[in-house]
């Protein structure tokens, strides 16, 4: 697929940064702009990229939400088929097996914010916004906004939000935990690029395991967490970079991790 509104560009040391480029209408995702994001999460080759940051075009918006010009005169059949690419899409990411950040600059509402939930982590910038406004369109959130909210923040926090359709600023996400932190705009992006530094000097079969555990987990009772957790923590004992990263601390040393 020739990509119409992302750009995805690679940076060092195999850190993609993909940007939703779409800058007339604030980055509003229209049905092109899911089934990009889904062919890019599909392809991407894993081989090469070791870590995603996720961004969108412009000062003004990361994602300001599903297209209502296209969203407006939809039936029931094409509301559904419409939710389900989205949904599909950002299941995609989410399942992506490398660490991936949002990097919320601007507006991030409706799908936006679906979309910045889908990936592990969201840091933000000082002008952000996010919000579920969509009771105030007569629809709820499509893109898995009730699911995953109350997984981020609690049900009772996630519940005003979307009840109310209310937006919040980029310290009110950081208070209740729908951001891990919040930086000057001009700041964003190289603190993202920090944040994937620091990750991606740790095994990364490690912590493409603890992903998995944490994101499996969201289902689980607590038996069968722990138990899947356990065997992902041994799964890591057959790995040189276990060896290795336990035989460097032993000598004080820093461990240099293969991937292996």
């Amino acid at each position: 697929m020739e990509y119409q509104y992302l750009k995805p560009e690679l940076k060092e040391n195999g850190v993609c940064v993909l940007t939703i480029s779409a800058p007339k209408s604030l980055n509003a995702l229209n049905s092109r702009i899911l089934s990009e994001i889904d062919y890019f999460a599909t392809n991407i080759d894993l081989s090469t990229v070791k870590a995603l940051i996720l961004t969108g075009d412009g000062e003004k918006a990361f994602v300001a939400g599903a297209d209502i010009a296209e969203m407006k005169d939809k039936n029931y059949a094409e509301a559904l088929e419409f939710a389900r690419l989205g949904a599909a899409a950002f299941k995609k990411v989410e399942d992506l097996e490398i660490p991936t950040i949002a990097a919320v600059n601007g507006f991030a509402l409706g799908g936006g914010c679906e979309l910045a939930m889908a990936c592990d982590i969201r840091i933000a910038s000082t002008n952000a916004k996010f919000g579920q406004p969509e009771v105030g369109l007569g629809i709820i959130p499509g893109f898995s906004g009730t699911y995953r909210l109350p997984k981020l923040v609690g049900p009772s926090y996630a519940k005003e939000m979307i009840f109310t359709g209310k937006l919040i600023d980029a310290n009110e996400a950081h208070r209740i935990g729908l951001v891990n932190a919040v930086y000057e705009q001009t700041d964003l992006m190289d603190e993202a690029m920090k944040l994937v530094k620091m990750i991606l000097k740790n095994a990364p079969i490690a912590v493409k395991a603890a992903k998995k555990c944490i994101n499996d987990n969201y289902d689980m009772n607590v038996d069968q967490a722990l138990a899947y957790e356990n065997e992902y923590f041994a799964k890591c004992f057959e790995t040189e970079d276990q060896k290795d990263g336990m035989a460097a601390f032993l000598a004080k040393e820093k461990a240099v991790f293969k991937g292996k």
